[in-house]
Protein backbone atom coordinates (compact mmCIF):
# COMPACT_ATOMS: atom_id res chain seq x y z
CA UNK A 1 0.00 0.00 0.00
CA UNK A 2 1.55 3.43 -1.06
CA UNK A 3 1.17 6.20 1.50
CA UNK A 4 -0.48 9.76 0.88
CA UNK A 5 3.02 10.43 1.90
CA UNK A 6 4.36 8.21 -1.01
CA UNK A 7 2.12 9.16 -3.25
CA UNK A 8 3.38 12.85 -2.97
CA UNK A 9 7.15 12.67 -3.07
CA UNK A 10 6.48 10.41 -6.18
CA UNK A 11 4.44 12.53 -8.31
CA UNK A 12 6.92 15.61 -7.34
CA UNK A 13 5.66 18.76 -6.10
CA UNK A 14 3.45 18.25 -2.54
CA UNK A 15 -0.11 19.84 -3.92
CA UNK A 16 -2.80 21.77 -2.19
CA UNK A 17 -4.70 19.35 -0.09
CA UNK A 18 -1.06 18.31 1.76
CA UNK A 19 -0.05 18.63 5.11
CA UNK A 20 2.44 21.10 5.89
CA UNK A 21 4.39 20.70 9.59
CA UNK A 22 5.94 23.19 11.13
CA UNK A 23 8.74 22.85 13.59
CA UNK A 24 7.69 26.12 15.88
CA UNK A 25 4.53 27.52 16.71
CA UNK A 26 5.08 31.64 16.92
CA UNK A 27 4.54 34.26 14.48
CA UNK A 28 6.13 33.32 12.10
CA UNK A 29 4.73 29.90 11.99
CA UNK A 30 1.25 31.76 12.16
CA UNK A 31 2.00 34.14 9.18
CA UNK A 32 3.08 30.46 7.24
CA UNK A 33 -0.11 28.89 8.36
CA UNK A 34 -2.42 31.79 7.10
CA UNK A 35 -0.55 31.65 3.32
CA UNK A 36 -0.60 27.83 3.61
CA UNK A 37 -4.93 28.09 4.37
CA UNK A 38 -4.99 30.63 1.46
CA UNK A 39 -3.57 28.07 -0.78
CA UNK A 40 -5.35 24.83 0.29
CA UNK A 41 -2.69 23.03 2.12
CA UNK A 42 -3.18 21.81 5.83
CA UNK A 43 -1.04 22.74 8.45
CA UNK A 44 0.20 21.16 12.15
CA UNK A 45 2.50 23.12 14.23
CA UNK A 46 4.44 21.09 16.83
CA UNK A 47 6.16 23.21 19.98
CA UNK A 48 5.69 23.02 23.79
CA UNK A 49 3.04 25.38 23.67
CA UNK A 50 -0.78 25.32 24.04
CA UNK A 51 -3.39 28.42 21.99
CA UNK A 52 0.24 29.45 20.45
CA UNK A 53 0.36 32.24 17.45
CA UNK A 54 0.91 29.39 15.32
CA UNK A 55 -1.66 26.74 16.67
CA UNK A 56 -4.41 29.36 17.03
CA UNK A 57 -4.32 29.04 13.25
CA UNK A 58 -3.29 25.71 12.31
CA UNK A 59 -5.31 22.91 11.95
CA UNK A 60 -3.72 20.91 14.29
CA UNK A 61 -1.07 21.78 17.36
CA UNK A 62 1.07 19.03 18.76
CA UNK A 63 1.89 20.53 22.28
CA UNK A 64 5.11 18.21 23.55
CA UNK A 65 8.92 19.07 24.30
CA UNK A 66 11.32 19.10 21.73
CA UNK A 67 12.66 16.60 23.20
CA UNK A 68 9.67 13.88 23.29
CA UNK A 69 11.04 12.44 20.38
CA UNK A 70 7.99 9.68 20.46
CA UNK A 71 5.91 12.69 20.24
CA UNK A 72 7.89 14.33 17.23
CA UNK A 73 7.65 10.67 15.50
CA UNK A 74 3.98 10.75 16.25
CA UNK A 75 4.21 14.68 14.76
CA UNK A 76 6.32 13.46 11.61
CA UNK A 77 4.11 10.57 10.81
CA UNK A 78 0.86 12.87 10.51
CA UNK A 79 2.11 15.45 7.77
CA UNK A 80 3.76 15.37 4.04
CA UNK A 81 6.98 17.92 4.80
CA UNK A 82 8.35 20.01 7.82
CA UNK A 83 9.92 23.26 7.97
CA UNK A 84 10.60 25.60 10.87
CA UNK A 85 9.91 29.15 11.92
CA UNK A 86 13.06 29.28 14.30
CA UNK A 87 16.45 27.56 14.53
CA UNK A 88 17.10 26.62 17.72
CA UNK A 89 15.38 23.09 17.43
CA UNK A 90 17.49 20.53 18.51
CA UNK A 91 19.10 18.22 16.38
CA UNK A 92 17.82 14.94 17.52
CA UNK A 93 14.20 16.33 16.77
CA UNK A 94 14.99 17.74 13.36
CA UNK A 95 16.46 13.94 12.94
CA UNK A 96 14.07 11.97 13.92
CA UNK A 97 11.19 14.18 11.73
CA UNK A 98 13.68 13.73 8.55
CA UNK A 99 13.33 10.29 8.84
CA UNK A 100 9.98 9.92 7.66
CA UNK A 101 9.29 12.86 5.59
CA UNK A 102 11.35 16.41 4.06
CA UNK A 103 12.80 18.64 6.40
CA UNK A 104 13.29 21.76 4.40
CA UNK A 105 15.56 23.55 4.74
CA UNK A 106 17.30 20.17 6.12
CA UNK A 107 18.74 19.73 9.03
CA UNK A 108 22.11 20.39 7.65
CA UNK A 109 21.52 23.91 7.49
CA UNK A 110 20.21 24.29 10.99
CA UNK A 111 23.57 22.65 12.45
CA UNK A 112 25.32 25.60 10.74
CA UNK A 113 23.02 28.44 11.32
CA UNK A 114 22.09 27.51 15.42
CA UNK A 115 25.41 28.07 16.19
CA UNK A 116 27.14 31.29 15.54
CA UNK A 117 31.13 29.77 15.24
CA UNK A 118 29.85 27.11 12.67
CA UNK A 119 27.74 30.28 10.74
CA UNK A 120 30.68 32.77 10.66
CA UNK A 121 33.50 29.55 9.82
CA UNK A 122 30.88 28.70 7.08
CA UNK A 123 31.13 31.73 5.69
CA UNK A 124 34.18 32.37 5.80
CA UNK A 125 35.86 29.14 4.46
CA UNK A 126 33.55 29.61 1.18
CA UNK A 127 34.89 33.36 1.01
CA UNK A 128 31.74 35.54 1.88
CA UNK A 129 32.50 38.59 4.08
CA UNK A 130 32.54 38.69 7.39
CA UNK A 131 33.99 40.44 10.76
CA UNK A 132 37.56 39.30 11.67
CA UNK A 133 36.30 37.00 14.42
CA UNK A 134 37.84 34.63 17.10
CA UNK A 135 36.51 31.69 19.06
CA UNK A 136 36.60 32.02 23.15
CA UNK A 137 36.12 28.82 25.78
CA UNK A 138 37.08 30.60 28.86
CA UNK A 139 38.26 34.61 30.13
CA UNK A 140 41.48 34.37 28.88
CA UNK A 141 40.65 32.82 25.51
CA UNK A 142 38.28 36.04 25.93
CA UNK A 143 41.25 37.91 26.38
CA UNK A 144 43.37 36.53 24.05
CA UNK A 145 40.71 37.26 21.02
CA UNK A 146 40.30 40.96 22.04
CA UNK A 147 44.50 40.91 21.82
CA UNK A 148 44.39 40.08 18.22
CA UNK A 149 40.95 41.60 17.03
CA UNK A 150 41.63 45.40 18.87
CA UNK A 151 38.87 46.95 20.89
CA UNK A 152 35.96 47.94 20.71
CA UNK A 153 34.94 44.47 19.97
CA UNK A 154 31.37 42.05 20.19
CA UNK A 155 31.19 39.13 22.30
CA UNK A 156 28.37 36.70 21.91
CA UNK A 157 27.32 33.49 23.05
CA UNK A 158 27.93 31.15 20.27
CA UNK A 159 24.48 29.36 20.61
CA UNK A 160 21.16 30.22 21.33
CA UNK A 161 21.08 33.99 20.51
CA UNK A 162 18.51 35.96 19.04
CA UNK A 163 17.37 40.31 19.05
CA UNK A 164 20.57 40.69 20.93
CA UNK A 165 20.35 38.67 24.23
CA UNK A 166 23.57 36.91 24.86
CA UNK A 167 26.36 39.92 23.90
CA UNK A 168 28.06 42.15 25.35
CA UNK A 169 29.89 45.08 23.97
CA UNK A 170 33.73 45.18 25.00
CA UNK A 171 35.91 49.00 24.67
CA UNK A 172 38.74 47.77 25.85
CA UNK A 173 41.02 45.04 27.08
CA UNK A 174 40.31 45.37 30.82
CA UNK A 175 36.63 44.41 30.57
CA UNK A 176 37.64 40.71 29.35
CA UNK A 177 36.59 39.23 32.91
CA UNK A 178 33.46 41.11 33.29
CA UNK A 179 32.41 40.58 30.15
CA UNK A 180 32.94 36.47 30.29
CA UNK A 181 31.06 36.51 33.84
CA UNK A 182 28.17 38.62 31.75
CA UNK A 183 28.47 36.20 28.93
CA UNK A 184 28.18 33.03 31.09
CA UNK A 185 28.45 30.38 28.58
CA UNK A 186 31.31 28.01 27.77
CA UNK A 187 31.94 29.12 24.19
CA UNK A 188 31.72 32.40 22.51
CA UNK A 189 32.29 34.29 19.30
CA UNK A 190 34.02 37.03 19.64
CA UNK A 191 34.12 40.08 16.61
CA UNK A 192 35.84 42.99 15.27
CA UNK A 193 33.27 45.76 15.54
CA UNK A 194 32.22 47.04 12.55
CA UNK A 195 31.98 50.71 12.14
CA UNK A 196 28.86 50.43 9.58
CA UNK A 197 26.53 53.26 7.89
CA UNK A 198 23.27 51.20 8.22
CA UNK A 199 22.33 47.15 8.59
CA UNK A 200 20.54 45.41 5.85
CA UNK A 201 19.04 41.95 4.87
CA UNK A 202 18.05 39.94 2.27
CA UNK A 203 15.57 37.45 2.03
CA UNK A 204 16.44 34.89 -0.60
CA UNK A 205 14.25 31.66 -1.38
CA UNK A 206 15.85 28.71 -3.10
CA UNK A 207 13.87 26.11 -4.57
CA UNK A 208 13.55 22.40 -4.92
CA UNK A 209 15.20 22.87 -8.61
CA UNK A 210 17.93 25.01 -7.71
CA UNK A 211 15.67 28.46 -8.62
CA UNK A 212 16.50 31.02 -6.56
CA UNK A 213 14.97 34.59 -6.01
CA UNK A 214 15.32 37.28 -3.85
CA UNK A 215 13.23 40.44 -2.03
CA UNK A 216 14.73 43.99 -2.80
CA UNK A 217 17.48 44.74 -0.50
CA UNK A 218 15.40 45.90 2.51
CA UNK A 219 17.23 48.51 5.41
CA UNK A 220 16.81 48.17 8.80
CA UNK A 221 16.72 50.17 12.38
CA UNK A 222 17.05 48.64 15.61
CA UNK A 223 16.04 49.55 19.18
CA UNK A 224 17.35 48.45 21.77
CA UNK A 225 18.85 45.27 20.31
CA UNK A 226 15.32 44.30 18.27
CA UNK A 227 14.36 45.24 14.71
CA UNK A 228 12.34 48.76 15.00
CA UNK A 229 11.43 49.61 11.50
CA UNK A 230 12.29 48.63 8.06
CA UNK A 231 11.86 50.30 4.41
CA UNK A 232 12.21 48.68 0.78
CA UNK A 233 13.94 49.08 -0.98
CA UNK A 234 17.06 50.13 0.77
CA UNK A 235 18.50 53.46 -0.15
CA UNK A 236 21.62 52.54 -1.12
CA UNK A 237 23.62 53.23 -4.31
CA UNK A 238 21.84 50.43 -7.05
CA UNK A 239 26.06 48.18 -6.63
CA UNK A 240 25.33 47.49 -3.38
CA UNK A 241 21.75 46.34 -3.71
CA UNK A 242 23.40 44.10 -6.48
CA UNK A 243 26.31 42.77 -4.40
CA UNK A 244 24.12 42.55 -1.26
CA UNK A 245 22.07 39.89 -3.92
CA UNK A 246 24.77 38.25 -4.88
CA UNK A 247 26.16 37.65 -1.36
CA UNK A 248 22.40 36.18 -0.39
CA UNK A 249 22.07 33.55 -3.08
CA UNK A 250 25.50 32.69 -3.22
CA UNK A 251 24.88 31.89 0.96
CA UNK A 252 21.68 30.15 -0.64
CA UNK A 253 23.10 27.78 -2.71
CA UNK A 254 26.27 27.24 -0.56
CA UNK A 255 23.84 25.77 2.03
CA UNK A 256 22.01 24.08 -0.67
CA UNK A 257 19.29 25.60 0.93
CA UNK A 258 15.22 24.62 0.06
CA UNK A 259 13.22 27.30 1.57
CA UNK A 260 13.79 30.50 2.97
CA UNK A 261 17.25 32.27 4.06
CA UNK A 262 17.73 36.10 5.84
CA UNK A 263 21.25 36.92 5.13
CA UNK A 264 21.99 40.03 7.55
CA UNK A 265 24.80 42.38 6.91
CA UNK A 266 26.42 45.40 7.65
CA UNK A 267 26.79 48.43 4.99
CA UNK A 268 30.51 49.36 6.36
CA UNK A 269 31.01 52.89 6.61
CA UNK A 270 34.06 52.82 3.33
CA UNK A 271 31.42 50.85 1.65
CA UNK A 272 31.96 46.87 1.93
CA UNK A 273 29.53 44.92 2.60
CA UNK A 274 29.84 42.19 5.47
CA UNK A 275 27.67 39.07 6.69
CA UNK A 276 26.59 39.76 9.85
CA UNK A 277 24.20 36.66 11.00
CA UNK A 278 22.16 34.17 8.83
CA UNK A 279 18.02 32.64 9.69
CA UNK A 280 17.24 29.97 7.45
CA UNK A 281 13.75 31.02 8.00
CA UNK A 282 11.43 33.88 7.00
CA UNK A 283 12.61 37.17 8.61
CA UNK A 284 10.86 40.22 10.88
CA UNK A 285 12.29 42.46 8.27
CA UNK A 286 10.46 40.65 5.23
CA UNK A 287 7.24 41.06 6.97
CA UNK A 288 6.22 44.34 4.86
CA UNK A 289 6.56 41.41 2.06
CA UNK A 290 2.79 40.37 3.10
CA UNK A 291 1.44 43.77 1.51
CA UNK A 292 4.46 44.81 -0.71
CA UNK A 293 5.67 42.24 -2.69
CA UNK A 294 3.61 40.09 -5.49
CA UNK A 295 4.30 36.75 -3.58
CA UNK A 296 5.16 37.42 0.34
CA UNK A 297 8.17 34.96 2.13
CA UNK A 298 5.96 33.26 3.54
CA UNK A 299 4.28 32.04 0.63
CA UNK A 300 7.72 31.42 -1.26
CA UNK A 301 8.87 29.58 2.01
CA UNK A 302 5.70 27.38 0.92
CA UNK A 303 6.19 27.13 -2.18
CA UNK A 304 9.94 25.99 -1.80
CA UNK A 305 8.63 23.65 1.13
CA UNK A 306 6.53 21.82 -1.40
CA UNK A 307 8.24 21.53 -4.87
CA UNK A 308 6.32 24.35 -6.14
CA UNK A 309 7.50 27.06 -8.86
CA UNK A 310 8.98 30.36 -6.60
CA UNK A 311 6.75 33.22 -6.95
CA UNK A 312 7.71 36.62 -7.89
CA UNK A 313 9.63 38.86 -5.33
CA UNK A 314 9.05 41.82 -7.09
CA UNK A 315 7.57 44.52 -5.28
CA UNK A 316 3.91 45.82 -6.20
CA UNK A 317 4.72 49.68 -5.35
CA UNK A 318 7.33 51.40 -5.16
CA UNK A 319 8.44 51.27 -1.51
CA UNK A 320 6.75 50.16 1.54
CA UNK A 321 8.00 50.31 5.32
CA UNK A 322 7.22 48.16 7.99
CA UNK A 323 7.10 49.11 12.03
CA UNK A 324 7.32 46.45 15.02
CA UNK A 325 4.60 46.85 17.83
CA UNK A 326 6.50 45.69 21.03
CA UNK A 327 4.17 45.12 24.46
CA UNK A 328 5.69 48.15 25.80
CA UNK A 329 2.82 49.67 23.64
CA UNK A 330 0.06 48.37 26.14
CA UNK A 331 1.58 49.93 29.26
CA UNK A 332 -1.00 52.36 29.30
CA UNK A 333 -3.75 50.27 28.17
CA UNK A 334 -5.43 48.71 24.77
CA UNK A 335 -3.91 50.50 22.05
CA UNK A 336 -6.19 53.23 19.92
CA UNK A 337 -6.24 50.68 17.16
CA UNK A 338 -8.85 53.04 15.10
CA UNK A 339 -6.60 55.98 15.75
CA UNK A 340 -3.84 54.03 14.09
CA UNK A 341 -6.13 52.34 11.19
CA UNK A 342 -7.30 56.01 10.62
CA UNK A 343 -3.71 56.31 8.48
CA UNK A 344 -4.37 55.91 5.45
CA UNK A 345 -2.63 52.92 3.36
CA UNK A 346 -1.47 51.05 6.59
CA UNK A 347 -2.00 47.57 7.50
CA UNK A 348 -2.43 45.91 10.61
CA UNK A 349 -1.23 42.40 11.87
CA UNK A 350 -1.29 41.42 15.30
CA UNK A 351 0.01 38.07 16.67
CA UNK A 352 -2.78 36.56 18.54
CA UNK A 353 -0.29 37.01 21.77
CA UNK A 354 -2.96 36.88 25.06
CA UNK A 355 -0.20 38.78 27.23
CA UNK A 356 1.82 41.73 26.18
CA UNK A 357 5.33 42.10 27.61
CA UNK A 358 7.64 45.15 27.88
CA UNK A 359 10.21 43.82 24.41
CA UNK A 360 7.91 41.07 23.44
CA UNK A 361 6.78 41.47 19.72
CA UNK A 362 3.04 41.54 19.42
CA UNK A 363 2.62 42.34 15.60
CA UNK A 364 3.71 44.65 13.07
CA UNK A 365 2.11 47.63 10.87
CA UNK A 366 2.83 47.92 7.08
CA UNK A 367 2.66 50.72 4.38
CA UNK A 368 3.33 50.78 0.59
CA UNK A 369 4.05 54.19 -0.74
CA UNK A 370 5.77 56.32 -3.47
CA UNK A 371 9.15 56.49 -1.41
CA UNK A 372 10.38 54.84 1.45
CA UNK A 373 10.18 57.99 3.43
CA UNK A 374 6.48 57.99 2.80
CA UNK A 375 5.93 54.53 3.91
CA UNK A 376 8.41 55.33 6.67
CA UNK A 377 6.02 58.31 8.04
CA UNK A 378 2.66 56.07 7.54
CA UNK A 379 3.89 53.35 10.01
CA UNK A 380 5.52 55.77 12.40
CA UNK A 381 2.53 57.93 12.35
CA UNK A 382 0.44 54.85 13.05
CA UNK A 383 2.60 53.31 15.71
CA UNK A 384 2.61 56.83 17.46
CA UNK A 385 -1.28 57.09 17.41
CA UNK A 386 -1.40 53.88 18.90
CA UNK A 387 -0.51 55.56 22.62
CA UNK A 388 -3.50 56.46 24.70
CA UNK A 389 -3.03 60.05 26.09
CA UNK A 390 -3.41 59.40 30.11
CA UNK A 391 -6.96 61.32 31.26
CA UNK A 392 -5.79 64.91 32.44
CA UNK A 393 -7.54 65.22 35.90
Amino acid sequence: VVSRRGRHAAAGPLLPGATIGVLGSGQLGRMLALAARRMGYRVHVFSPERGSPAGEVADHEHAAPYEHLAAVDHFAAKVDAVTFEFENVPAATAETVAARVPVRPAPAVLHVCQQRLREKGFLAERGFPVTPFRAARSEEELAAALAALGTPAVAKTAGWGYDGKGQVRIEGPGEAAEAWRRLATDEAIVEAFVDFEREVSVVVARGADGTVADFPLFANDHARHVLDVTVAPAPVPPEVAREASEIARGVARALDLVGVLCVEMFLATDGRLLVNELAPRPHNSGHLTIEAAATSQFEQQLRAVCGLPLGSPALVAPAAAMANLLGDLWDGGEPDWPAALAVPGVALHLYGKRQARPGRKMGHLTAVAATADDARAAVLAARAALRRTPAVG
